[in-house]
């Protein structure tokens, strides 16, 4: 283990992956089975949830939302921005990846994939709205999971929480305009009051409500105080999202059962734009000089998404039943496994990449 993660800054409860965590997988595949089943085994349920709306948001859901959200915020220090020029090199690289390439190169896979290659096998009536779920899902940063998966690459811990911290101050000004703009290239009807609710809702209360949370806890209790409440709070978020997910199978039901391909027809874009993106970042940061300490977590966060968000802003723009709030669970469903085959390659790699050249910033494996 480096010095660097050794005293890290995080909380212990964020660096490695509960059971549940690594089997996230297993248990949204449950969910689309739970979830279409109760669908057509108890409609009248589904129905009376789905129209449980004040002004175009979902109240149940709302507050699944929170449940998932808020835990994952509790995690996050804005004092960390302080430290973001310690590492510029690598904040730059994640700052180009995450705003300037993600969301556009998933929309362009979006279009190719879903608009042309695919058309033929999907419902004519949602290819605009499962578009529109990707360019969600690629919209919004990766805010919890990255942690774990910068402790399995043994990344810079400071480098981790600054650059988080930095991201999600960003989406709550940059989410919704990159994600209005995207669509309406896609010439796909923009709700701008809702988008802008969504992110009031889901982005800028549970930042407000965790910040003011995290620091009474610390005031009252320390570190340790807020270790504890992160573990408690830990599978209620999980078994939000997984409430969630059945909520939502239970309005798509029909629609999966009648073209089961959909999904794996929708993974395609959600795995490229992965592989892409991590591996773009990753050779960034080397042709920068940056250390591979800081390049592993650069091209995880830069890869990942933050799916709960996603998840909660595609139901509250397209609704349940929408082509967009599938496409973001599909991207729910593929998260861990491949972002463990990422975290394979940065660690399989380390050797090539301390070996590109004798850079100020690039430091041998001790």
């Amino acid at each position: 283990m480096t010095p660097a993660a050794a005293a890290s800054p995080l909380p212990r409860e964020s660096l490695a992956m509960s059971t549940f965590e690594r089997y996230l997988t297993l248990w949204v595949a449950l969910c689309i089975v739970v979830g279409v089943a109760l669908g057509h085994v108890i409609p009248g349920v589904f129905q009376a949830i789905g129209a449980a709306e004040i002004a175009n948001v979902n109240l149940p859901v709302a507050v699944l939302i929170w449940l998932m959200v808020i835990p994952m915020l509790l995690k996050i220090d804005f004092a960390a921005l302080g430290q973001v020029d310690r590492h510029w090199r690598g904040i730059g690289v994640t700052l180009f990846i995450n705003w300037a390439v993600k969301p556009f190169s998933m929309a362009a896979l979006g279009w190719f994939f879903i608009a042309y290659m695919f058309r033929p096998y999907l419902p004519a009536d949602q290819i605009s709205s499962y578009i529109a779920g990707l360019i969600i899902l690629a919209a919004a940063p990766c805010t919890a999971m990255v942690f774990v998966w910068s402790n399995l690459t043994q990344g810079e811990p400071h480098f981790t929480l600054s650059q988080v911290a930095l991201n999600d101050a960003i989406m709550v000004v940059a989410f919704a305009p990159i994600v209005g703009l995207l669509l309406g290239l896609s010439a796909i009807t923009v709700p701008w009051g809702t988008l802008v609710l969504s992110v009031a809702l889901y982005i800028v209360i549970p930042v407000i409500v965790a910040q003011l949370l995290r620091r009474q806890v610390l005031a009252t209790g320390g570190q340790a105080a807020l270790d504890r409440l992160l573990a408690r709070l830990g599978p209620v978020s999980l078994v939000a999202l997984l409430a969630t997910l059945v909520l939502l199978f239970g309005f798509q039901g029909e629609q999966i059962l009648a073209q089961p391909m959909v999904i794996a027809l929708l993974a395609v874009p959600i795995l490229i734009q992965v592989y892409f993106n991590a591996g773009l970042a990753y050779l960034l940061n080397r042709l920068a000089g940056e250390q591979h300490c800081v390049a592993g977590p650069s091209a995880l966060i830069g890869a990942s998404n933050f799916f709960e968000l996603a998840v909660a802003a595609a139901i509250s723009l397209f609704g349940f039943n929408s082509g967009a709030a599938l496409a973001t669970v599909v991207g729910v469903l593929i998260e861990v496994p491949v972002m463990l085959t990422v975290v394979w390659i940065v660690n399989r790699s380390q050797g090539w990449y301390e070996r590109g050249a004798a850079r100020p910033g690039v430091r041998p494996a001790e």
